[in-house]
């Protein structure tokens, strides 16, 4: 099966080949690196930028403004912050414009902790991110959903931010990619890079097929009666391992991986409210001003009259940074251990 890193990089090749794409850039997106995780290594139309997010994101603005679409990385989320204006600025322009210049611009960054990056290379975007209107958003959990959310994202004429956890791009799929080979070695052999000089190598592309996971729907994961989890990226396979660890104990829950930050799944979220009658929304940015907490005001003021428990979020710690001392990180974001108390403090509270 194939890991986060190798399916995004199938997609991008996909989208090379029958999408349009004509252009992925960045900081050491082209050879001989092909990207810090390697998603865009033996690629067509990669070309390194300057060390510039500024230019980086400016650049794909302008390559949109043409109609033709691009795919701009910024290296790490946490040099993303200094390109906000810009962003506003391709959020708002089809709209600013009547609709004359649609921006199909994709904008990949990879997200949040779980590598011991520390402070500046552990950092997550998805509440700054929600908050830049024209903008769609999305951060895959598995493989699978990480290609079929690219090849969405390569198809819409709005920008997409692809938010792609650091922590789960190693992190090998439980679903074949259509047309990927079922034998990771075979995988590896055709389309990772060797060790040592790469001036001959070219990969040997798999028979892709076209596998596109829509904008805007969640998936559940799990069916439960004692409450509803929402989550997304590398807080997922977390939830998953909490809830299961809780079945032996005959407590269940309804798990949503939401996918797409927005637009997001709100009737799949409002109809598991309906049927669990509590709610927990779980991620790693910071809790000042969190995503989860606009979630958990919605189903305040639509599901009130539904909820037996108080809502709840559960995120990651208000601090300027995370430290590079395991401890320090563990103690920052959100943790397996926290999501269990969490849970069992959600089904045992009283209405």
């Amino acid at each position: 099966m194939a890991n986060m890193a190798q399916a995004i990089r199938m997609a991008l090749h996909y989208g090379e080949s029958h999408l349009g794409l004509k252009d992925i850039f960045g900081e050491d997106v082209g050879p001989p690196l092909g990207g810090v995780f390697t998603a865009t290594q033996g690629l067509t139309t990669t070309w390194n930028s300057p060390l510039d997010e500024r230019g980086i994101i400016g650049m794909g603005i302008g390559i949109a403004m043409t109609g033709r679409r691009c795919v701009a990385e910024i290296q790490f989320c946490d040099y993303i912050f200094n390109t906000i204006d810009l962003l506003k600025i391709a959020g708002n322009t089809c709209w600013a414009t009547y609709g004359q210049f649609p921006i199909p611009l994709v904008v990949m960054t990879p997200v949040g902790s779980g590598i011991r990056g520390s402070i500046y290379h552990s950092h997550s975007f998805d509440s700054w991110a929600t908050r830049l209107p024209g903008w769609k958003m999305v951060m895959p959990s598995n493989p699978l959903d990480a290609y079929g959310l690219m090849l969405a994202a390569l198809k819409d004429q709005n920008p997409v931010l692809y938010m792609k956890p650091k922590a789960l791009l190693r992190v090998k799929g439980e679903e074949l990619i259509p047309g990927e080979p079922s034998d990771e070695k075979e995988l590896r052999s055709m389309i990772d890079a060797p060790l040592g000089d790469r001036s001959q190598w070219k990969p040997q592309w798999p028979d892709l097929k076209e596998y596109v996971v829509p904008i805007g729907k969640g998936k559940r994961l799990r069916e439960g009666q004692n409450g509803t989890v929402v989550t997304w990226g590398r807080m997922v396979p977390l939830t998953l391992q909490a809830a299961q660890s809780l079945e032996t104990q005959g407590i269940s829950f309804d798990v949503i991986d939401l996918r797409s930050l927005y637009p997001y799944d709100w009737s799949m979220i409002k109809e598991s409210v309906m049927k669990t009658k509590r709610v927990l929304f779980i991620n790693e940015d910071t809790e000042v001003t969190n995503f989860g907490e606009h979630l958990l005001r919605r189903s305040i003021e639509e599901l009130f009259y539904h909820l037996e428990a108080r809502p709840r979020v559960l995120a990651g710690k208000h601090l300027p940074g995370i430290g590079l001392n395991p401890v320090l990180e563990d103690n920052s974001v959100p943790q397996l251990h926290d999501i269990i108390h969490e849970l069992k403090e959600l089904a045992s509270e009283v209405p």
